[in-house]
Parts: C-alpha cells; sequence; structure tokens
C-alpha cells in the first residue's frame, strides 16, 4: 500500500511540473499560482519562480520514492523529512495566499499531497 501511495505522491508531482512548463510557457493561468498577483500570464520573474520550481518538487517525488523503497532510489531518509517539510510549508501557503482559485484548487491538492508524504514516511 505504501508503495502506491508513493507513487500516486510521484504522479502529484509530475503533474505539479507540467503545471509550471505550462505557467513558463505563458498560459494564462496566473490566478491559480503565486498569490494570484497576475490573472493572465506570469512575468518574467512568475516564470522564473516556476522554473525553480521544478526541480524541488522533482526532488521531493524522488525523495518520497526513495522513502518507499523504490528500486534504484536509496536515497539518505532524511531527504523524505525535507521534501515532507517542503511539502507541508506549500501546502500552508497555499491555504493562506489571497488567490481564491490558489486555494479552492490547490489547498486541498497540496494538502493530500501532505498526508501521502508523511504516511510513506511513517510506515
Amino acid at each position: 500500500m505504501i508503495v502506491q501511495i508513493a507513487h500516486l505522491y510521484g504522479t502529484a508531482c509530475l503533474a505539479i511540473v507540467f503545471f509550471q512548463i505550462a505557467l513558463i510557457a505563458g498560459v494564462p493561468l496566473g490566478a491559480y499560482t503565486q498569490g494570484g498577483k497576475h490573472e493572465g500570464a506570469l512575468p518574467l520573474s512568475g516564470r522564473i519562480v516556476a522554473a525553480v520550481s521544478i526541480p524541488v518538487v522533482l526532488f521531493q517525488a524522488l525523495a518520497i520514492l526513495s522513502a518507499a523503497g523504490f528500486p534504484g532510489l536509496d536515497w539518505p531518509v532524511w531527504t523524505g523529512w525535507v521534501a515532507f517539510a517542503v511539502q507541508a510549508v506549500t501546502t500552508v501557503l497555499n491555504w493562506i495566499t489571497p488567490s481564491k482559485p490558489e486555494r479552492a484548487v490547490w489547498g486541498p491538492v497540496t494538502l493530500v499531497m501532505t498526508v501521502m508524504a508523511l504516511a510513506v514516511l511513517t510506515a
């Protein structure tokens, strides 16, 4: 069961990476990210933030997959806890954002991801 939860977590991370790629490409989803300061496409600075977040999200996915014992991933346990901490902070930020669309979409998504990461780490 833990392996399946880790797989779901990794899949959710991959979806977030694709969302970030869409933001970088100029898809007008600014209301759903970075506090909703930009209704349409993000300015260059916002796109840079989206680009920087991609390796962070990929790290999180790999750390949780490693914690679940996926073959070929033998990362130290602390990396999973770092991924969990980043995920928990992301969840809080998504719930307190002034952007209603961001809260409505990413609040629940990141909360479920936080619970999944914790489940894997405490199994």
